[in-house]
């Protein structure tokens, strides 16, 4: 039965049972309703939009988890319904149904489950169900059952479409390809694989896993010694492999955007888990293409083709939920998103219609193994197979076979049906699991893989690709009774890892995955028989059985046959009578603008380790050239990573287009200091294409070609990769073809993470340098400025030396890391304009004057629009000029910087005055006009209004030395302290760091712990309760987690205990902010009580901004009243909701304005932080605790070189207090 709560006029909680509901329970649902009360009606009669029925919603899953930690049984499934109009229609209909009455039936699914289907005729069977099987592949099933002498089942038929799908199997790329006749002599796999053949340089392992390897340094472990009890933290050295990865997810962003992104993050993610024996996901990227947004009516450069009937979403939706969806699950996962990119495009030449329809949504990221661990065992007979994380839904069914299929080919139902739904606290879960083993001191997982496209078919069947294994289908979690065997075994529900474990192992994988609130599902077994079987214990029935041999092995070899017909674009037709109005239209492209609307909402600071994101300057506008994130909390060595790519000068030359992407992903990646230079290096290739459309499998093969060509020339390899070969979008009376595509990631040791520079002009550095690596003349063809103009152009730039682009390269990494490069940026999107623009931007009262002309280009609008591949730098003195000399490379002085917010540009005889501030507002503009489609109460006018008039200022604290504290005590005899965290928790480890650095003893205590009574803090002294997302913040992040303590009797007694010791204390940091004013505990004496509230803006909001240390009482903070200092914050419900007068509370710090943005939230009296009146008790939104390097700091003052930034001495305060109390 279905019992409502709620208010029938805004919102309504629909709870189904199996039974009646206890007054007792209703007494609970209403509290974690937010105090809602039942709705005594078995139906209501209104206009609601909620999810369909047949989509379980992640929200559902963690809120009826949620009802079992509290003690309610029963509860099958809670989903929330919004009240709304009768005309309403602004949803997504790919996620939610209209409902005009809420009855008894709305979850109702007429489906039983299917029984297993023989399959009489395979190739009507295909058509049907949209596998995209071709008639080789077809008639190759079929000899398969008449060699088995028997029909196949529905389940071998579709597991042999996903396990052999294009998307799966890279067909294309492994195919044989004719042009014009000639068969070519080589695959493109081989092409690209010929790269690591010719460079090996440090690659560990390529192509053959889920991510590759490159080897990286020793590093420091900090890890609780052993994972399956609370347990202390301990630093232990290993020799480290750095993973580089990036995976599209083209075709699900294009039907549900949110749920498209966010899922290819999760798979991304999973990759990096699953290298070797298990790896770690470091950080991520993220990359969005679609057609024009057509955000306002005046763009003119939007009018050149028809707005088409969209098939599911408009590319303005695309853009805003894609990157809400990719954000939102590194948010809630706890990883960093440090670099991207963006691009718009669509044009009509003729009859030929381009644009990215189809979207590319492309999510990648860097992470680390251990050497030792970096390449998978083969399983052993007995060995066995278990799946970690969520329970499997009808979902993302045949989402392998769509994806390899252009958009609108199927019907819309297939396609729908494709659709996957993002739990990325699930995925948490299991993620702590595998780093539990991962960081054990003898890692038991003998191979790991994860789940993704062909759901359990395609993952399990890899696990034991070399040896067997029988799969008992009973074993399988179920989250929906209606699937049938088929949907069971290959739907791809997220959020899962599959993995290979010896049996005497199991015990502790148990544990381990019990105390993290993993589910683990001990599912099969390794046979050694070469036979893949699915079957059930119980009943002894068989969906599937077949020789891996017959699944994975004979799949027909592809024949890409083509010819030549690159398509001749006209030349462009300028004046340089309209050069302002080009400049105000190419800064106000996605590309070229501002891209502010995607890092306001992306955390960029989890983990503590990230040492360059997007954002740069006092201003902080996202402007970096490259991500690096920290390897350890040493504050050396790291990764860095950047991204490249050139589509539209590809339309022009294919062997131009791959050049292009090659090196910006060079020029972008060449201001973090490389271990080796170039050499340290490995690039992942992604190619989007639209195969099989005349001339286009030529245009591949020359690209890929080209860019082996190139990387080998370089000296560099291409380890890893992925492709997506059918970019092409139907609609009823047409088709639009994406232009053909790589994208680059470019991944390398980084091993001085402390001297990346940055794309800010210094006022009182030296002059300003320009290197045209290209060594190709200035063109204007496939450029931004091309695009205003509705054109493409006729000739594209290329890079005509790679030798001397590998001279640049490293010539640049010796002046970096001899300090002698104050501010660098490399000229792409937009030309050279915009990069004399944008180191002109992150600051306030900051130009230059340049003098181009020696450089030789008469034609001003080439010289400043064109995107040949360059670099721009300031150099600290002239004698960068007899290094460059010296080693050949081509150089011109063309500025110097000013105190003046104007450039000034000579070119010959053309002398043009820019206004800085008023063009950076241009640029802004269309941030702006995005930022206000996601953010509520008009904020993103507020941030448009504010962002340069809040710089970051700081005030340091007098004595601050900038040293490393040196614990006064040996470890055993330090105070105690434990982080304290839940499932979702994503910060403990930059906590539990910062409280080891200060001299304490930390361990590593969650929630399950205390519920268990494994621990009871008693020998426990300061509890930091740590950041993240418990549950997803479903039902309110911090009442959840509250959940815990109040509703288990030994987790209650044990935080009572601690709090009512005189002898302790606290820090709740962002999430465990939440919990503490949930828990009353900084104002227990007030009769109301203030409580963490949503931000005014309705979403999350990540930022680096600054806080106000008041004249306070705390014991952590008070010996730093009056300092000014720089904070990360990332949250979405950080307001302060304070009911009573300011005088009633302990405000510790407030924001440095009071205004949005450096007011994220819109708390009462601008408070950042709180303490309770004793001053024990501190809880903070700011994450000072991802603050403590300078390194951490998106902007540090450039007088000081410390080692650790004043956040860290509140930490040390907390101990001294400890230690003066027993002396």
């Amino acid at each position: 039965m279905i019992h409502f709560f709620g208010d029938k006029a805004t919102k309504v909680f629909a709870v189904q049972t199996a039974q009646e509901i206890a007054q007792e329970d209703i007494n609970k649902l209403t509290w974690l309703f937010g105090n809602q009360p039942k709705i005594e009606a078995a139906s209501l009669d209104a206009f609601f939009v909620g999810p369909r029925a047949a989509m379980v919603t992640p929200w559902s899953t963690n809120a009826t988890e949620i009802t079992q930690n509290m003690g309610v049984t029963g509860i099958i499934r809670i989903e929330e319904f919004h009240t709304v109009t009768e005309g309403f229609i602004d949803f997504d209909p790919m996620l939610s149904q209209k409902y005009n009455v809420l009855g008894q039936d709305i979850f109702t699914i007429n489906i039983v489950p299917e029984p297993i289907m023989e399959i009489d005729d395979i190739s009507s069977y295909n058509e049907k169900e949209g596998l995209a099987l071709s008639d080789e592949e077809v008639e190759y099933l079929e000899g398969l059952a008449k060699k088995l002498d028997r029909k196949l089942t529905d389940s071998e038929v579709f597991g042999f479409s996903q396990v052999n799908s294009e998307h799966c199997r890279h067909k294309i790329f492994n195919g044989t390809f004719v042009i014009d006749g000639e068969e070519k002599p080589s695959s493109l796999f081989k092409l690209i694989k010929k790269t690591s053949e010719a460079h090996p340089n440090d690659i560990v392992s390529a192509y053959k896993d889920n991510v590759a390897f490159i080897k990286g340094p020793k590093a420091i472990q900090f890890a609780p010694k052993s994972a399956d009890q609370p347990d202390f933290y301990e630093e232990k050295e290993f020799d480290s492999v750095l993973s580089l990865k990036a995976e599209t997810h083209n075709f699900p962003t294009t039907v549900e955007p949110f749920n498209g992104a966010a899922t290819g993050s999760g798979g991304e993610i999973r990759d990096r888990l699953a290298g070797g024996k298990g790896s770690l996901p470091l950080a991520g990227t993220a990359v969005y293409m679609t057609s024009y947004s057509r955000l306002e009516e005046n763009r003119p450069w939007e009018n050149g083709m028809k707005e088409r009937d969209w098939l599911y979403q408009t590319p303005m939706d695309i853009l805003i939920k894609a990157s809400n969806g990719a954000s939102d699950f590194g948010n809630k996962f706890g990883q960093p998103l440090i670099a991207g990119s963006v691009l718009t495009f669509e044009h009509q030449e003729e009859a030929r219609k381009l644009g990215f329809d189809k979207v590319i949504m492309m999510a990648g990221g860097i992470g680390y193994g251990k050497t030792d661990q970096a390449l998978k065992d083969t399983p052993s007979k007995g060995d066995r197979i278990v799946v970690l994380g969520g329970d499997n839904y009808r979902i993302g069914m045949g989402g392998a076979a769509v994806s390899s299929a252009d958009t609108g080919e199927f019907s819309s139902a297939i396609e729908l049906n494709a659709v996957q739904r993002s739990n990325p606290e699930m995925q948490k879960r299991a993620s702590n699991a595998v780093r539990g083993l991962f960081e054990s001191h003898d890692n038991p997982i003998v191979s790991i893989h994860d789940h993704g496209a062909g759901g359990h078919l395609n993952c399990l069947s890899e696990l034991v690709e070399e040896t067997g294994g029988t799969i008992d289908t009973d074993k399988l979690p179920v989250g929906d009774p209606t699937l049938s065997k088929k949907e069971l075994i290959g739907n791809e529900s997220q959020e899962r890892m599959g993995l290979v474990i010896g049996e005497k192992d199991l015990d502790l994988l148990n544990r381990v995955s019990a105390r993290e609130r993993s589910p683990m599902y001990n599912v099969g077994e390794v046979t050694g028989d070469h036979a893949f079987k699915f079957t059930s214990g119980k009943t002894g029935e068989t969906p599937m059985n077949l020789e891996l041999s017959d699944m994975f092995g004979s799949s027909p070899k592809t024949i890409m046959a083509d010819k030549t017909a690159q398509q001749k674009y006209p030349a462009l037709a300028y004046s340089l009578e309209h050069f302002h109005d080009y400049l105000e239209q190419v800064l106000q492209l996605e590309a070229v603008g501002c891209k502010d609307w995607l890092t306001n909402k992306v955390d960029r600071c989890v983990g503590g380790r990230v040492a360059k994101q997007q954002c740069a300057g006092p201003l902080q506008l996202p402007l970096n050239n490259c991500g690096v994130m920290a390897l350890d909390f040493k504050g050396k060595e790291g990764i860095a990573t950047s991204i490249g790519h050139s589509p539209i000068s590809a339309l022009i030359d294919p062997v131009a287009g791959s050049r292009n992407s090659v090196a910006e992903s060079l020029t972008n990646i060449v201001w973090a200091p490389l271990k080796d230079g170039l050499k340290s290096v490995s690039l992942s290739a992604n190619w989007m294409w639209p195969c099989r459309n005349e001339g286009e499998d030529a245009r591949l093969y020359s690209a890929v070609e080209s860019l082996s060509e190139f990387a080998i020339a370089l000296g560099i390899n291409v380890p890893t990769g992925k492709d997506s070969l059918s970019m092409k979008q139907k609609y009823k009376d047409g088709e639009v073809l994406s232009p053909g595509t790589v994208i680059i990631s470019a991944g390398a040791n980084c091993n001085n993470i402390t001297q990346v520079v940055e794309p800010v002009l210094q006022k009182d550095g030296g002059d300003i340098y320009y290197i045209n690596i290209s060594k190709d003349s200035h063109k204007l063809g496939g450029s931004s400025f091309a695009q205003i103009l509705n054109g493409i152009g006729d000739e594209a730039p290329s890079v005509l030396r790679a030798d001397y682009l590998k001279t640049v390269f490293n010539t640049l990494q010796k002046l970096i890391k001899e300090g002698q490069v104050l501010a660098g940026h490399d000229v792409a999107s937009g030309g050279l304009i915009t990069t004399l623009l944008e180191l002109c931007f992150a600051d306030n009262d900051l130009g230059a004057k340049m003098d181009l002309s020696s450089i030789g280009e008469q034609d001003i609008i080439k010289l400043l629009f064109s995107e040949n591949i360059g670099v721009v730098f300031q150099a600290k003195d002239v004698s960068v000029e007899k290094v460059l000399e010296a080693a050949g490379v081509e150089f011109t002085k063309i500025g110097t910087p000013t105190s003046e917010s104007t450039l000034e540009i000579k070119n010959n005889g053309v002398e043009i005055g820019l206004n800085i501030a008023s063009l950076r507002d241009t640029w802004f503009k269309t941030s702006y006009l995005l930022d206000n489609k996601q953010t509520a109460n008009g904020l993103a006018k507020n941030r448009f209004d504010n962002y340069k008039e809040q710089p970051l200022h700081y005030t340091f604290p007098e004595n601050f030395d900038g040293k490393l504290p040196v614990a006064s005590t040996p470890l055993s005899n330090r105070p105690k302290a434990a982080i304290l965290r839940e499932k979702g928790s994503n910060s403990e480890r930059e906590m539990a760091n910062a409280m080891y650095l200060a001299g304490f003893d930390v361990k590593d205590v969650h929630m399950t712990d205390l519920i268990t009574g494994r621990e009871t803090l008693e020998d426990i002294q300061f509890i930091g309760a740590v950041g993240g997302f418990s549950n997803s913040d479903v039902l309110g992040s911090g009442r959840v987690m509250a959940l815990g303590r109040i509703n288990n009797e030994k987790a209650n007694k044990a935080l009572k205990d601690f709090f009512a010791r005189p002898d302790t204390l606290s820090v709740g940091i962002c999430n465990g902010c939440q919990l503490f004013m949930e828990l009353d505990l900084i104002n227990p004496e007030h009769d109301t009580h203030g409580r963490m509230t949503y931000n005014d803006s309705h979403k999350h909001e990540s930022n680096f901004t600054s806080v106000k240390i008041q004249k306070n009482n705390s014991v952590m903070l008070s010996n730093m009243a009056g300092t000014t200092l720089g904070v990360w914050i990332s949250h979405g419900e950080g307001k302060f909701s304070l009911p009573h007068t300011e005088d009633q509370y302990h405000i510790v710090a407030k924001y440095g304005y009071k205004g949005y943005p450096a007011n994220p939230n819109g708390s009462d009296y601008n408070t950042a932080m709180l303490c309770d009146k004793t001053g024990r008790h501190l809880v903070t939104m700011p994450h000072i605790e991802r603050s403590t390097f300078p390194w951490n700091w998106a902007h540090y003052p450039k007088d000081r070189v410390d080692e650790i930034s004043p956040w860290l001495q509140a930490f040390v305060n907390a101990r001294e207090w400890l230690e003066n109390l027993e002396n």
